[in-house]
């Protein structure tokens, strides 16, 4: 029989669209083929497998890929994928996944050339993009520091589009220590703000974007904290050159982050 939106394991599955819930268990959700695709590619990062016979037909090489590696696949209704998904037009698959954390001082051990640091980032959209564009830049981690939303929110690991499974994901509650540590590893630390010093072209022009690089980047709304901002090796400013009052965050953090990608390569 297919699992319904009232069977157990569907409810217990359920809960962890809350943040608490996903605290309290170490897990969270991966809905959609481009999603369970990563997160199957990532040894023992998927626990179940839900979803409906003609999604499981159509993907039939990810039921598969789960079952290879002993991950339990469930058949379930088409309400019940409704239930699991928090998208208005479910692609009919859910994985249970556990958490991915990896903390600051390992990320920092693998000698990455360039990290992108979320300071005060609310909105999970703009978070998992920003996440994303990390990824596709060649940024190995991406750290969530402060009172930044949670990288496990539905929608954040939507906007991400498979790349959380591809960085290493740090959460830290101290964005000063996080600043200290990136540095200490030979890190040059960038804060972006619309209002800094440094012209981000000038800083390409010069040659400063080739050495390995922490961006950090704070919420739209607010921008960074002043006293992080200034403890950064450099305030950068995106250039305008037409009449748009800024850019977005998720705009900014790209073409930051490909500066740094293209000086560095």
């Amino acid at each position: 029989m297919l699992f319904t939106p009232r069977t157990p394991r569907v409810v217990a599955a359920r809960r962890l669209q809350r943040r608490r819930e996903r605290d309290a268990t170490g897990r969270f959700l991966a809905e959609g083929p481009q999603a369970v695709r990563e997160a199957l590619a990532r040894p023992r990062t998927v626990l179940e497998l839900f979803g409906t016979p003609a999604a499981l037909d159509r993907y039939a090489d990810l039921a598969a890929s789960a079952a290879a590696t002993d991950v339990p696949v469930s058949e379930v209704t088409d309400d019940a994928v409704a239930a699991l998904a928090e998208t208005v037009a479910p692609q009919g698959l859910v994985a249970v996944c556990r958490h991915l954390d990896v903390p600051l001082d390992v990320a920092l051990s693998r000698t990455p050339r360039l990290v992108a640091v979320l300071v005060g980032i609310r909105d999970p959209g703009n978070a998992g993009t920003v996440l994303r564009t990390a990824d596709a830049a060649g940024a190995t981690a991406v750290v969530f520091a402060g009172d930044t939303v949670d990288p496990y929110n539905g929608k954040c690991v939507r906007s991400a589009a498979g790349s959380l499974f591809h960085v290493d994901v740090v959460r830290d509650r101290d964005p000063v220590a996080v600043l200290g540590a990136a540095r200490a590893a030979g890190l040059t630390v960038l804060a972006a703000t619309g209002h800094g010093a440094d012209d981000l072209d000038e800083l390409v022009d010069a040659g400063r974007l080739a050495a390995p690089t922490a961006w950090l980047f704070g919420s739209e709304a607010h921008g960074l904290p002043a006293e992080l901002a200034e403890a950064a090796d450099a305030r950068v400013r995106v250039p305008l050159h037409g009449r748009a009052e800024s850019l977005n965050l998720a705009a900014a953090a790209a073409v930051c982050l490909y500066s740094s990608a293209r000086a560095q390569r």
